[in-house]
This record gives structure tokens, C-alpha cells and sequence, in this order.
């Protein structure tokens, strides 16, 4: 009976170590993630330009403006505010219509969403510039290959040293030529 038990444990942490193991390696071939620094964070952000200040806020409030009035004024004058929760709950004790504050919010979030997207796009642009670069250098090589004196031209055309000239199963070592200029064949 000990034997069965140390067998199970042997098995059971053959499983274990297995998992393990898979997890590992799909770690190691899983795709870097592009991180953010703190520093362009700081930069993406959009900074808060308040052209109507909250105390500007709080007296078109209290001359009894509505809030779709504020919100219009807020507009027009291109501000936004990075305001803390204290903040706005402040305002809202004093007055200031939740419409105004969920406006404020709701602005400040979208132009974050934006500023992060934007540079996302921005990258991944960049991204696919440096791969198509990479596809025409590739492309490029390939043609030098195929229009090589020495390997021939094309694969139907003319091609020198016997590859083309009796057929391709005689291989480059037949024919006129071959041999001499290109003895380890195509480079």
C-alpha cells in the first residue's frame, strides 16, 4: 500500500510540474507588450486649461445661470478641469448643478480616452511603416536573386550556363558555362 501512495504522489507531481513547465514556455513566446513610461504618460495627458475658473463657476451659479447655460459657457471658452472627487463634491455642496459636474467629467475622460488613442494610433502607424519597409527590402532581395546574371533571368526567360538550356532537371552543372562563374550556384 505505501507503494501505490508514493507512485500517486510521483505521478501527481509529475502533472504539476508539467503545468508548470507549459506555462513557462508560453510565456517565453508570448508577444512583448509595449509599455507606457510615466514620463509619456505625462506627456500624452492633456493638461487642464481652465478658461472659466470654478470660482467663475460658482458665481455664474449662484447669479442663478441654468446648466445648460454653464455647460454652453464651458464650451465656448475651450476649458477643462482635472477636478478631485473632494472637489466636485464641494461644488456640488455649494451649489453647482450635477449636470455642470458630470459635464466636466464626462469631457475630462473623453479627452483622456483621445490623447491615449491617438498615440496608440500614432505608434502602430510607425509600426506598420517599419514592417512594410521591412517587406520591400525582402521584396528587393528577392528580385536581385531572380534577375542575377549568374542564377538567370526570370524563371522562364533566358537563363546562362545550361540551367534553362536542357531543362531544369539537369540541374546547373550541365550546359554551357557551368560551373565557372557560378560554381557554388546562386548567392
Amino acid at each position: 500500500m505505501p507503494n501505490v501512495t508514493f507512485i500517486l504522489m510521483f505521478l501527481f507531481s509529475l502533472v504539476i510540474s508539467g503545468c508548470a513547465t507549459n506555462s513557462q514556455q508560453s510565456q517565453a513566446n508570448s508577444p512583448q507588450i509595449d509599455r507606457i513610461s510615466e514620463a509619456e504618460l505625462a506627456r500624452i495627458m492633456p493638461q487642464p486649461v481652465a478658461m472659466l475658473s470654478v470660482d467663475d463657476l460658482l458665481k455664474l451659479t449662484k447669479e442663478g445661470d441654468t446648466a445648460d447655460q454653464i455647460i454652453e459657457k464651458i464650451k465656448t471658452s475651450n476649458s477643462s478641469y482635472d477636478l478631485t472627487p473632494s472637489q466636485i463634491i464641494a461644488l456640488s455642496q455649494q451649489g453647482v448643478d450635477s449636470k455642470v459636474l458630470d459635464y466636466i467629467h464626462i469631457s475630462r475622460e473623453l479627452a483622456l480616452r483621445n490623447s491615449v488613442a491617438d498615440e496608440i494610433n500614432k505608434r502602430e502607424k510607425s509600426k506598420r511603416a517599419e514592417l512594410e519597409k521591412l517587406k520591400r527590402q525582402q521584396w528587393l532581395q528577392q528580385q536581385q536573386r531572380i534577375y542575377d546574371p549568374f542564377c538567370g533571368y526570370g524563371y522562364y526567360g533566358f537563363q546562362p550556363y545550361g540551367y534553362g538550356a536542357y531543362g531544369s532537371h539537369f540541374g546547373r552543372r550541365f550546359g554551357a558555362g557551368a560551373g565557372f562563374a557560378a560554381p557554388f550556384g546562386c548567392w
